[in-house]
């Protein structure tokens, strides 16, 4: 039920933290690999993937020209699994947020997902099968400090997962969204240096630690799988408990 044999996963900035851990832990399921990246330093990561026994391909674009995307995405084969993985972040106080950098975010952690989901999707709908897991975040839920334009693009993933879920699960297409705590990455590298804000964040999860990439390995194998079959528009939160408490 779990087995991803014979399929084929893209998942997008696959070089680091999250995105690598997500491609080698579909691999070990049985997965095939596309990977993404914005430069072709992929090496390290296609070596983990191919000492899994798979097969793996790179995909190389920068996200942060939306645009290019349905026609880069015509290069590629069939997709089963798509993980919406990239993002960027960008830290400053909201009255002094500049716009450019607002929709910089903006072009990466939303449009670039939304197109991306629109190309392959469609093609998952003609072939009457597909996985398409978003990756959310805590500030799909709330609001965060000094992050208003990661926290406006993640409840727009949010949104839009339910919305694809909504026009497409009636065709055979699942899509998710796993929603990491704070999770050991360069994007928390920030906070977890931060000496009054890191140990106010660790004292609130109730896991008593920070995230590590390979805890949402299991989750994404699961919406990845058939196991999720009748799973649709969900946001599965991966947090160590945050938003229980």
């Amino acid at each position: 039920m779990f087995s991803l044999e014979g399929r084929t996963a893209l998942v997008t900035g696959a070089r680091t933290g999250i995105g690598r851990a997500l491609a080698v832990g579909l691999a070990a399921a049985g997965a095939d690999l596309v990977l993404h990246g914005r430069d072709d330093d992929l090496d390290e990561v296609e070596a983990e993937v191919r000492k899994a026994g798979r097969r793996v391909s790179r995909w190389i674009l920068d996200l942060s020209d939306p645009g290019r995307i349905p026609e880069a995405a015509e290069r590629l084969g069939r997709i089963d699994v798509l993980v919406n993985n990239a993002g960027i972040i960008g830290r400053a106080p909201a009255a002094e947020h500049p716009y450019a950098a607002f929709r910089e975010v903006l072009d990466v952690n939303l449009d670039a997902v939304f197109l991306l989901s629109q190309v392959i999707g469609a093609r998952m709908l003609a072939q009457g099968s597909g996985k398409i897991i978003m990756i959310a975040s805590m500030l799909s839920f709330q609001g965060g400090v000094n992050v208003a334009g990661y926290t406006a693009a993640k409840h727009a993933v949010a949104g839009l997962t339910r919305a694809l879920a909504c026009e497409w699960a009636a065709s055979g297409v699942q899509v998710n969204a796993i929603a990491p705590g704070y999770i050991r990455t360069g994007n928390t590298e920030r906070l977890r240096a931060d000496p009054e804000r890191e140990p106010k964040i660790r004292a609130r999860i109730p896991a008593g630690r920070w995230g590590e990439p390979e805890d949402l390995v299991g989750a994404a194998v699961f919406l990845a799988s058939s196991a999720s079959d009748y799973v649709n528009g969900h946001l599965l939160a991966v947090d160590g408990g945050w938003l229980a408490r």
